[in-house]
């Protein structure tokens, strides 16, 4: 009988102890109900309600989100990792140098400032080519400003010298925008030049793809750097999705229509017409479709109505 009731309530979560000190009190023949009654003024808890009264070090989560020390590992792990998401970058050094001194001055500090502007968006493999004999002294027929800056990008790893050397007295010169291409290529970054490499687009044609659509254009605005919005033209990506290699794709917005009420094409006018709401949207060879379509099944009724009883 002692050991029946101790399993009871055992099974209810109640300890051995305080089981054992109430049969104790009342007897083995006592009754359940009073051993129970007994439990309670004693104060004894079963384990799994002691248990939820504890305070817990697990907190609730809203469905289909994470616990908190996980969470707030990958937000870390998203900012550390976030020039992931940024495209490399390869800088026409030469291009860019010529282009700050008006094409006059080989200016170096051009380069420092569009260095600086991918690495406040966040960029971290930034590369400028630069030929090496741009190391020698200024001279009257290739004049350069801020030599310095050059010295101080290539012990940061980010300035690489393009191989040249001299041969009886002659410069021989590597082909530094063969460089550009194939290390922008082989990374597949963007190539930051007014250059097209019309030669290097009739080599390769793989090589003619990646620099139409990964060329980056630029302008120098008062010593800002400043490239444009729409690197691909008024109906290519942003130069945020340009630069990044999973861009965010916008909702499609209807341009409204530049001739208003007075437009004359009708439901064929390709724009936006905010006085037509039931405008249909459709162009003339989905029109043509549609106007085919309806009386081709408007003869399959007939011939099934004239098949019916």
């Amino acid at each position: 009988v002692h050991q029946s009731k101790l399993d009871f309530f055992c099974k209810l979560g109640y300890g051995k102890q305080d089981i054992c000190k109430v049969l104790e009190n009342l007897g083995q023949e006592a009754l359940e109900d009073d051993v129970l009654k007994e439990l309670i003024r004693m104060g004894s808890k079963p384990q799994a309600l002691e248990s939820q009264a504890q305070p817990s070090s697990l907190k609730l989560v809203a469905r289909g989100s994470c616990s908190t020390s996980p969470g707030s590992k990958w937000l870390g792990e998203d900012e550390s990792d976030a020039s992931d998401y940024l495209r490399p970058i390869v800088i026409d050094g030469s291009n860019v140098a010529m282009s700050h001194g008006n094409k006059e001055v080989f200016s170096c500090w051009g380069i420092q400032l569009a260095v600086d502007w991918f690495r406040e968006r966040g960029h971290t493999y930034i590369k400028v080519f630069v030929p090496l004999w741009r190391k020698e002294p200024s001279r009257q027929d290739s004049p350069i400003a801020d030599q310095h800056i050059l010295e101080e990008l290539e012990k940061q790893s980010i300035l690489v010298y393009t191989p040249s050397r001299k041969v009886k007295g002659k410069r021989v010169v590597c082909y530094d925008d063969r460089y550009i291409v194939k290390v922008a290529y082989e990374k597949d970054g963007v190539i930051v030049s007014n250059d097209h490499y019309r030669d290097l687009q009739n080599e390769n044609p793989e090589w003619k793809w990646f620099i139409e659509q990964r060329l980056l254009m630029y302008s120098f605005v008062s010593n800002r750097f400043m490239p444009p919005d729409d690197p691909l033209g008024r109906h290519g990506p942003t130069l945020n999705n340009f630069l990044s290699k999973k861009p965010v794709l916008r909702e499609q917005k209807w341009q409204p229509c530049p001739y208003g009420k007075k437009c004359t094409y009708g439901n064929k006018c390709k724009f936006y017409h905010p006085e037509r709401p039931h405008q249909a949207q459709l162009s003339v060879a989905d029109e043509l479709r549609a106007k085919i379509k309806v009386p081709l099944s408007l003869g399959k009724e007939e011939e099934q109505h004239n098949l019916s009883p």
